[in-house]
């Protein structure tokens, strides 16, 4: 196949997919990720928006075989962020022009935590009149709950399906009858269902994962009608099943670091070009694997970038993987390094948007 001559189809097919996602020539990668880039403006905008990230709880009741925050990982402090320092973070996201804020923590389904995110929600809606989007990211709840916290505000939800193949999905999760597969895809039902605009994703480089796994990955984002998209290489945590595993395999060379990069971008690009309309985060691990990796990213079609808002002495201990970059980084630090480094791509920041998807919108007409 040649690489022009499937840029300039007008609809991709899976085979197009595969192709594109196998490119490893720096020219075809070129043309990839500029096309990529103008179906990015002609789309999007050449705008790029923010969600400040915050992580407020490293809790989990999940023990997923490749993250830092399982439950079993005795190594971790656990900590819980007490509500007033949340919604100050909201407020200064606020009086910065974030637009955005996203509430991530581990995985809990108690009344409290539920009451707790409740209220959070609320209060942070009252800042500034309403004036902040309100994305959540805080793993599989019942419908009646994601129904509470949506009456409560919050209007985008991020849940990773992990991988569109539950058998490759499986191989990431103990086998204990709470990590299923279908359950998760049942929850980006109900978030669609309820209203919210629904955020998915894929970790790349797994082990056994295929270039025809990403491709159908894709077509699920496709399937889900799934508004914005947060993926990205796997990366490894030292003090987990999966990441112990793949470090004896000696699948974490720096060469195998950087075809997880290379693919992570392939994937952007890949997913712009066949979606054209959704959102798709440039996200933290590309940066971990590569200093200009969310550059990268942009350049190859993302438009949403999640600086970190998490208060400095929580960081340390909500590490999904290890190497996170930004740690030490203050909030005011963080805020100018991601502006320099939106400005370097020829992007602008949509400073005091919400920078909702527009293929939510477009499905609305």
């Amino acid at each position: 196949m040649d690489i022009s001559a499937v840029l300039n189809k007008t609809e991709l097919n899976k085979e197009d997919l595969v192709f594109l996602l196998g490119r490893t020539a720096k020219d075809e990668l070129d043309q990839l990720y500029s096309a990529a880039y103008e179906v990015k403006k002609e789309w999007v905008g050449s705008v790029d928006y923010y969600r400040g990230l915050l992580e407020f709880s490293n809790r989990c009741i999940k023990n997923c075989r490749y993250c830092g925050i399982r439950r079993d990982n005795e190594e971790v402090e656990r900590f819980d962020t007490p509500k007033q320092d949340i919604i100050a973070m909201a407020r200064w996201c606020y009086d910065r022009q974030y637009g955005s804020v996203t509430l991530q923590s581990g995985e809990r389904q108690d009344e409290a935590f539920i009451d707790f995110v409740e209220d959070v929600v609320r209060e942070i809606k009252a800042v500034g009149d309403g004036a902040l989007g309100i994305t959540l990211c805080v793993g599989e709840q019942t419908r009646e709950t994601y129904q509470r916290w949506y009456d409560a505000g919050a209007h985008r939800y991020l849940l990773r399906i992990e991988s569109s193949n539950p058998k490759l999905y499986q191989t990431m999760h103990p086998s204990d009858g709470h990590h299923r597969w279908d359950v998760r895809k049942a929850c980006l039902d109900s978030l669609a269902e309820i209203g919210y605009q629904v955020g998915t994703g894929v970790m790349i480089g797994l082990p056994g994962q295929t270039l025809e796994d990403l491709a159908e990955d894709i077509l699920f984002y496709q399937k889900q009608d799934i508004a914005m998209i947060g993926m990205g290489p796997y990366v490894v945590h030292h003090n987990t099943p999966l990441g112990k595993q793949v470090v004896e395999a000696g699948l974490d060379t720096p060469e195998e670091r950087a075809d997880r990069l290379r693919l992570s971008v392939n994937m952007v690009a890949v997913t712009r070009l066949f979606l054209k309309d959704v959102n798709i985060a440039a996200t933290t691990a590309m940066q971990t694997l590569h200093p200009f990796g969310r550059e990268m990213a942009l350049k190859a079609g993302a438009n949403i970038l999640m600086p970190l808002v998490t208060l400095p002495r929580f960081r340390t201990q909500y590490q999904l993987y290890d190497n996170k970059p930004c740690l030490e980084d203050g909030q005011e630090q963080c805020r100018n390094c991601l502006s320099a480094r939106v400005a370097s791509v020829g992007d602008t920041v949509g400073w005091g948007q919400w920078g909702d998807s527009p293929h939510f919108f477009n499905n609305l007409k």
